[in-house]
């Protein structure tokens, strides 16, 4: 089996584990969005040859560079879920699909003015944490009112879990979920690797997860050596 294979083969397994694990949290129409940040092009065409239809991505220049390496077609969507500078949406603009982590005014004017009529999703900070991007639970109707005003699609909210154990995360969680039935969105996006479980239960549309596909990822900046990147993907890699 060539190196290829083998990393088609491990990711295709993990991504069946996701699916069982988010079925045993008692749903199955949740989208799995395939975190490839600090990976390569590689990854990208892994997860669309596996059946994976969303990708995220959380640095504007690496995901830049290396879309054009990208083989798949079509290319799943591209979700972008990291922190993002308002400087970077113009070069961001015609590659992302759906903007995760719009927390405030000036960054969904900026996605409206480049990305007329873009898809996006207002980022809220339910674990109360600093380290955490998004904008206050108190203020997302009031930045629900400029995605709209801005002819943007606001089609959900997306939350961090807190730190800690995953089961510390279930009331954040609900909490999100509440918000997104209270302004009658379609998608709640939250629950990674380690608290999807959690996430699911509370009524997540969408997980974010990276490690149970692709195993531990490289250091960022290590995505250019895509071939020592397959080198570590195996079957027998553990899911996390």
């Amino acid at each position: 089996m060539s190196g290829s294979a083998q990393t088609l083969a491990a990711v295709a397994e993990r991504y069946e584990a996701v699916r069982a694990r988010i079925a045993r949290a008692g749903a199955h129409h949740v989208t799995v969005v395939a975190v490839t940040k600090a990976l390569g092009a590689w990854a990208i065409d892994a997860a669309a040859a596996c059946g994976i239809g969303h990708v995220g991505e959380n640095y504007a220049q690496e995901l830049v560079a290396k879309m054009p390496e990208v083989t798949a077609a079509p290319r799943p969507q591209v979700h972008f879920v990291g922190q993002l500078q308002r400087n970077k949406v113009k070069v961001l603009a015609s590659t992302v699909d759906l903007w995760q982590t719009v927390d405030r005014a000036e960054l969904a004017r900026e996605i409206a003015r480049r990305a007329p009529g873009a898809e996006v999703m207002i980022q809220v900070n339910i674990s109360a944490e600093a380290s955490k991007g998004g904008c206050l639970p108190s203020e997302t109707e009031q930045l629900a009112s400029v995605v709209s005003d801005g002819g943007l699609s606001l089609v959900g909210l997306m939350g961090i879990g807190p730190l800690g154990p995953p089961e510390g995360a279930r009331e954040a969680f609900r909490s999100l979920r509440h918000m997104v039935d209270t302004l009658d969105l379609n998608h709640c996006s939250m629950g990674m690797t380690d608290d999807l479980e959690v996430a699911v239960g509370e009524g997540a549309t969408m997980v974010r997860v990276g490690r149970s596909l692709f195993g531990e990822r490289p250091r960022r900046g290590a995505a250019a050596r895509a071939g020592a990147e397959r080198a570590t993907m195996t079957g027998s890699q553990e899911i996390r």
